[in-house]
C-alpha cells in the first residue's frame, strides 16, 4: 500500500480489496515501526481510530459511503480535537484535551475519514525547522542518518506523509508553514486564500495570517482535501461567505495559453546554481504544456520578512496572552500571588522562540513604538498586496522557488534567528497579501527534494491545482519517496 493516493485507497475500500480496519492497522503498524526514528507524531489515537474504522466499514457495507469513508489521515496538533490531546507542540498545553472539535476536524468527521493521530509541530507554529517543539524535533525522513530538518512549522505532517505513515495530513501556514516543509520533504502542500478555510478551533498564532490547508503527495489529493477543508463558517468572523467549488473539476484542463509570471526579485544572485537550474527545468516542462512565461516585478518583496516579523509577533503577543495559568494550560506550582502565577506559568510553559516573539510583539505594540513599527509594517503590507494586484493584471499565475535551499542540518541556523527567518523569504509575502500559494516537488539537489511555488490570485486555487496536476502528469518527482528513492 506504499505511496497510494487517497483516490486509490478509496477505490480499494469501495472494491472490497481491504477494509478500513485493515487499512488503519497497516498505517498504525508503520507508525509504531518507523515513527520512533522521525518523531512525526505527538499523539497516536489507535483505539479511537480503530473504532472509527469499524464504523466506516459498516457505512461502506450499507452503501452510504463518501469517497473519504474509511480513509486514514492525521491532523496537525494545532487543531482542537474533542477528547483527544491537543498540545500545539508546547509544554503550555501538554495536558490540554479540548471539549470541542475545530471546524476542519468536524468536516473530516462528517465524511467518515479516520484520524490516526496528531502530528508534531514547532511550538505554537513558530519556526521553520520543527526544532522548537516541546515534544522533540522532527527528523526529515529523506535523511534520518544525517539528521536534517523537515521544515516547519508543519514538519510533523510533512514527515509523516513523506515517510508514508499516513497518506495525507492537515497543516497550517502563517508565513510558509505548509509550503516550506512540503518543499523540504518532497510533497504537495497548499495554503488557500485567507478566509477560505475556517480558523475556528485552530489555535491562533497570528490571526490575520493563519490559514489551514492540505499536505499530500499529489495535487489531486490536495484538491480532494481542500474540498473537505474549505467551507464558510459563521463561527469564524474571518471566514469568507462564498460558494466552495469542487477543486477536482478543473484538474485535467489544458494550461496552454496561460501566462505565468517570474518575479525578478526571487531569481537573483542569492539563489544557488543548482536551485536555479532545477526551477528553469520545471519552467521548460511547463512551456512544453503550452504555458507562457513573463518576467514581472514585485518591488516591495524585500520588505516582506521585516514586515512579517513585526506583524506576526504583535498578533502572537495578543493571542498568547490567554495562556496565563488561570483557566487552562500549564500552571506553576504554589504561586505566591497573582503576579507570580502569571510570570512563572508563562516562563515555564513557553519555549525560547515563543518567548522571543511575544517580547518582540509586545515591544512593537507598546506606547511610543506602535506608529514606528506596527503601523509602518501594516503600511508596507498594503504595498506588498498592491504589487501582487498589479502583477495579476498581466499574468494568470506566479512561479518561484519555495525555499532558498534543500533540507539543512539541525542547529545550523539556531544561533542566528534572522537566518532561520529568511528560510521563508519566498513564502511570507503570500500570507501578508492573503493570497493562495502552493509548493510542489520540482527536482532533487544532493539527493534531497526541492519544490517550486505557485502563487495565485484570490480564490484561484482551482487554477493553481490545475497547473500543478498537469505538471505532475509529465514529471515523477511527486512519486518519489524515501522508501523508493
Amino acid at each position: 500500500m506504499l505511496n497510494k493516493t487517497v483516490k486509490e485507497l478509496s477505490q480499494g475500500l469501495t472494491n472490497g480489496e481491504y477494509s478500513s480496519v485493515e487499512l488503519c492497522q497497516h498505517y498504525l503498524k508503520r507508525i509504531k515501526t518507523h515513527d520512533p526514528k522521525i518523531n512525526s507524531f505527538i499523539t497516536v489515537a489507535e483505539e479511537q481510530a480503530l473504532k472509527s474504522a469499524e464504523i466506516a466499514d459498516k457505512t461502506i457495507a450499507e452503501g452510504n459511503a463518501t469517497p473519504w469513508t474509511g480513509v486514514p489521515f492525521a491532523h496537525k496538533d494545532i487543531f482542537c480535537t474533542e477528547g483527544l490531546l491537543t498540545t500545539c507542540g508546547s509544554k503550555m498545553l501538554e495536558t490540554f484535551i479540548p471539549p470541542y472539535d475545530a471546524t476542519v476536524v468536524s468536516n473530516f468527521k462528517k465524511v467518515g475519514a479516520v484520524c490516526l493521530g496528531k502530528t508534531n509541530m514547532d511550538e505554537f507554529a513558530m519556526g521553520s525547522s520543527n526544532e522548537t517543539s516541546y515534544f522533540g524535533k522532527v527528523i526529515n525522513p529523506w535523511s534520518t542518518s544525517e539528521q536534517l530538518v523537515p521544515g516547519g512549522s508543519s514538519g510533523g505532517s510533512a514527515a509523516a506523509v513523506a515517510a508514508d505513515l499516513v497518506p495525507i495530513a492537515t497543516a497550517t501556514d502563517t508565513g510558509g508553514s505548509i509550503r516550506q516543509p512540503a518543499s523540504l520533504c518532497g510533497l504537495t502542500g497548499l495554503k488557500p486564500t485567507y478566509g477560505r478555510v475556517s480558523r475556528y478551533g485552530m489555535i491562533a498564532f497570528a490571526s490575520s495570517l493563519d490559514q489551514g490547508g492540505p499536505m499530500a503527495r499529489t495535487a489531486e489529493d490536495a484538491a480532494m482535501m481542500l474540498n473537505i477543508m474549505a467551507s464558510h463558517d459563521a463561527k469564524d468572523s474571518t471566514s469568507i461567505n462564498r460558494a466552495t467549488p469542487d477543486y477536482t473539476t478543473d484538474l485535467n484542463n489544458s494550461i496552454s495559453g496561460m501566462t505565468i509570471g517570474l518575479p525578478k526579485e526571487f531569481f537573483n544572485e542569492h539563489l544557488s546554481n543548482a536551485l536555479q537550474d532545477t526551477i528553469q527545468t520545471a519552467i521548460k516542462q511547463l512551456e512544453s504544456l503550452g504555458a507562457n512565461f513573463k518576467e514581472i516585478t514585485l518591488p516591495h518583496s524585500d520588505l516582506s520578512v521585516p514586515a512579517y516579523y513585526v506583524i506576526a509577533p504583535a498578533e502572537c503577543s495578543a493571542n498568547l496572552s490567554r495562556f496565563d495559568g488561570v483557566r487552562y494550560g500549564h500552571r506553576c506550582d504554589d504561586p505566591k500571588d497573582l503576579m507570580d502565577l502569571y510570570q512563572r506559568s508563562r516562563s515555564e510553559g513557553f519555549g525560547g522562540e515563543v518567548k522571543r516573539r511575544i517580547l518582540i510583539g509586545a515591544y512593537a505594540l507598546s506606547a511610543g513604538y506602535y506608529d514606528a513599527y506596527y503601523k509602518k509594517a501594516q503600511q508596507v503590507r498594503r504595498l506588498i498586496k498592491n504589487d501582487f494586484a498589479t502583477a495579476f493584471n498581466d499574468v494568470d499565475m506566479i512561479l518561484s522557488p519555495t525555499s532558498p535551499s534543500e533540507a539543512f542540518g539541525f542547529g545550523s541556523k539556531g544561533d542566528d534567528p534572522v537566518q532561520m527567518y529568511l528560510e521563508d523569504i519566498f513564502t511570507i509575502s503570500t500570507n501578508l497579501a492573503g493570497l493562495p500559494g502552493m509548493s510542489l516537488p520540482a527536482g532533487m539537489i544532493n539527493e534531497l527534494p526541492v519544490g517550486m511555488q505557485l502563487i495565485g490570485n484570490y480564490f484561484e486555487e482551482s487554477k493553481m491545482l490545475n497547473i500543478a496536476h498537469q505538471f505532475q502528469s509529465i514529471t515523477d518527482w511527486h512519486t518519489r519517496s524515501p522508501q523508493n528513492n
